[in-house]
């Protein structure tokens, strides 16, 4: 059984049913719902209405009257500084990740220091230590984390394809490049025209930054020879890589126009028959293959998944983010008090609770889903009906853990899933960690965002062929003396002290 579903143990279909009738009535009683504007992204589709019944039950379970202000994923980080700039913050938005302005705005105050508070909050509590070490700037924490798992990434493939081309399981780099070619030019779809290739990428950089691990680059930094940090883009391995992705987008075997396609339409060549193979979280391949079955009706379209292929470096992966995915902050601005801070903290912390995880993933239980015989979640297909929720979920956080994955639940029995689950398990023992992820750069602070663009723009030249290797390094050069190598200094002394 391939459904778009989570196997759900009645106990709990019990609990999100009374707790609509007690749980949410009891919490809106003592005072009136306390007002809160949130600022998160939408990824696709159009995301949940004012009017969504979604929302109204997130309002009475918080005891909230919410002010959702969504804004593109493509466009967030602008949009995220603009606000900065303009001072004129909501309660809670999302920092998708620590970006100097982000930490600007922690050091001058615009976010609430909650790291004494967490210990208060029966979800919050539970925080990781280490994900939490992650998140923190100066050492304190701004945020409640949303978390991810940290095997997360895979190599999702249409696994028909793979079968119609006459190949086996990828388990090296060369395997993944063969696979890439038959998908481009054997004609896997058997239609007899040449109007498929292997892979998608969009300008999101997440792919290229997942198989650059495969080389053994490090991730984000690693050592040299002499045990002093260096950036991942002054390796062999790195350049190594970048040699790959270029014959790749040479070899037509992604699209031509990955600099300028957002993530936003990235699914449209899979579900159109058009590419095979997505380097990304490994629940891409479930998510396809739903979308396939439940939208689209084609059960003899196969997805599988992979967690990394090996290298001459070994087997390596990149962990999905340090345990997170960015991390919501409260606003000084938006809560001006601390009461109005402890009120945010209480709305994040009930967010975490499974109701509300269940609410934001599927929405309501006879509205936008029921169980079947076997005690599955039976998504409903409309889209207008998902409108009501669609999006929702990027204000969901799984402190205390994410109740598609929770041990003690029973699990879904489908064979897709259970890769997923046991690619989720053994990279965990390949996943290379960022030396640096708990320090903090001063001068990255000031200047990230412009030198991580000139690496990002000559990656980009590189891979389409507008420059060469010594382009690429003149790039890096420039990357040094604008601020570089001053970086690079903090972060060797803060390496040393820690070590």
């Amino acid at each position: 059984m391939r459904k778009a579903v989570v196997l759900l143990p009645m106990v709990l279909a019990l609990v999100l049913s009374c707790s609509r009738d007690g749980k949410a009535a009891a919490s809106a009683g003592a005072e009136g719902p306390y007002p809160l504007s949130i600022m998160v992204m939408t990824i696709s589709g159009e995301p949940m209405g004012d009017d969504s019944p979604v929302k109204k039950y997130i309002e009475e379970y918080t005891n909230t009257s919410l002010d959702i202000i969504w804004v593109p994923n493509t466009t967030y980080e602008d949009k995220m500084n603009i606000t900065f700039a303009s001072g004129d913050l909501p309660t809670i938005m999302v920092a998708p990740k620590k970006t100097s302005s982000v930490i600007n705005a922690a050091r001058n105050g615009a976010f609430w220091d909650i790291t004494d508070y967490l210990k208060d909050y029966p979800n919050l509590s539970k925080a990781n230590p280490q994900v939490l070490n992650n998140i923190s700037i100066d050492g304190r924490v701004y945020g409640v984390y949303r978390a991810r798992e940290l095997g997360r990434n895979g190599i999702s493939f249409r696994r028909d394809w793979l079968d119609r081309v006459g190949l086996d399981t990828p388990e090296t780099i060369d395997d993944f490049y063969q696979m890439l070619r038959a998908f481009t030019y054997g004609d896997p779809d058997g239609n007899g025209k040449d109007d498929t290739y292997g892979m998608t990428v969009t300008k999101w950089t997440g792919p290229w930054d997942v198989m650059k691990m495969w080389f053994g680059a490090p991730n984000e930094w690693g050592e040299d020879s002499t045990g002093n940090l260096v950036a991942d883009f002054e390796t062999r391995e790195y350049m190594d890589a970048l040699k790959f992705f270029r014959k790749l987008y040479k070899e037509g075997l992604v699209n031509e126009d990955f600099a300028m396609m957002e993530s936003s339409k990235w699914q449209e060549p899979y579900l159109s028959g058009k590419a095979g193979v997505v380097v990304d979280v490994a629940d891409f391949s479930t998510t396809l293959q739903g979308e396939f079955e439940t939208k689209l009706g084609f059960e003899e379209i196969v997805w599988d998944v992979v967690g990394s292929v090996e290298g001459d470096k070994g087997l390596h992966n990149l962990p999905f983010a340090g345990g997170y995915n960015g991390m919501l902050v409260i606003t000084k601005n938006g809560a001006k008090t601390e009461e109005d801070m402890k009120k945010a903290l209480a709305f994040l912390d009930k967010m975490n609770d499974y109701e509300m995880q269940i609410a934001m993933m599927y929405g309501l239980e006879g509205v936008h889903y029921t169980f079947d015989e076997n005690g599955f979640y039976d998504v409903s297909t409309d889209k207008a009906v998902k409108a009501q929720y669609d999006s929702a979920a990027q204000m969901g956080m799984g402190i205390q853990g994410d109740f598609r994955y929770d041990p003690d639940q029973p699990i879904d029995r489908d064979e897709l899933v259970l890769k997923r689950n046991a690619v989720y398990k053994s990279n965990l023992d390949i996943v290379v960690g960022d030396p640096c992820a708990s320090f903090t750069s001063d001068t990255y602070a000031k200047k990230g965002a412009q030198l991580d663009k000139i690496i990002e723009d000559a990656r980009v030249q590189f891979v389409v062929g507008l420059i060469d290797e010594a382009g690429f390094n003149d790039a890096v050069k420039q990357w040094r003396s604008q601020g570089g190598d001053d970086i690079k200094g903090e972060y060797n002394a803060l390496y040393k002290q820690y070590k």
